[in-house]
């Protein structure tokens, strides 16, 4: 197992040219571990990944990975490392699936290079750990909406990096797929040893498949820690402005999860 911090943020300020939008973000990703990003719409959690994925300078601190800073990291090196999941994706061509989950071999190859032998059993083995297999010759754009997010996920995992940064995964998606997806994910997390970042609206799922969280306000301050202590009752208040109850669950196995209750709405009187 590869010890230390797969990624780490030191005091690190993002933004849009030289007006910061966030600053003084720290925290650290470990193998293994899903990390949690909640908070509200418009606070810079968009500007964040940006910056981790090199699309935007760092305006201040640093950005390492395995303790060694990437600043000037080559972009094919950097991809070897860090793997990218979109909220959405419409390819321009109707390809097939096991075609758009190859696409994430490029990394590994030399320019104008075809895909090999190994970038082929690559993408059959990240579709195999996906349970998509059986979708390797359809259409990507006839296939539903949580199958096509699952193909986005797959062609990462062929790309074989050890972090995994994914904006919003579970958006758009019913509340079946939404639980496979965030499944999946946590699964990948502990088996692949990869380190995974993942944004959400969705207090229940960190609270449910997060190994740590990170919570921004609306005064743009983060927090990290794990889930069942920086989600609170009075950081939903704050943030969001609703009124919720967290809750203890025992299962019928008798493990217990941690899940957030809005309170109900008075009735009229």
């Amino acid at each position: 197992m590869m010890r230390g911090k797969l990624l780490e943020l030191q005091q690190v300020a993002c933004g849009y040219g030289r007006r910061p939008v966030l600053e003084n973000v720290s925290f650290h990703l470990q193998a293994g571990e899903l990390l949690c990003m909640l908070g509200p719409n418009g606070v810079g959690k968009t500007t964040l990944f940006k910056t981790v994925l090199g699309l935007l300078p760092c305006l201040g601190g640093e950005i390492r990975l395995q303790d060694t800073p990437t600043r000037h990291w080559p972009r094919r090196r950097f991809a070897r490392w860090v793997g990218y999941v979109p909220q959405a994706h419409t390819p321009p061509f109707p390809f097939r699936v096991h075609e758009v989950v190859t696409m994430g071999r490029v990394a590994h190859l030399g320019p104008f290079a075809s895909p090999r032998a190994e970038d082929r059993a690559a993408a059959r083995q990240a579709l195999e750990a996906l349970e998509m297999a059986h979708l390797a010759d359809s259409r990507y754009t006839e296939i539903s909406g949580g199958e096509r997010q699952l193909v986005l996920i797959a062609r990462a995992l062929a790309q074989a990096p050890r972090v995994l940064v994914m904006d919003e995964p579970t958006a758009n998606l019913d509340y079946g797929n939404q639980l496979k997806v965030m499944a999946h994910v946590r699964r990948i997390a502990a088996e692949r040893e990869m380190g995974i970042v993942l944004t959400t609206h969705h207090p229940n799922h960190a609270l449910l498949y997060a190994s740590r969280v990170l919570v921004l306000d609306r005064e743009r301050r983060c927090h990290s820690g794990a889930p069942a202590q920086v989600i609170t009752e009075h950081y939903l208040r704050q943030t969001y402005g609703v009124e919720a109850e967290i809750h203890a669950i025992t299962h019928r196995d008798g493990q217990q999860t941690r899940l957030c209750v809005p309170s109900p709405i008075p009735k009229e009187t």
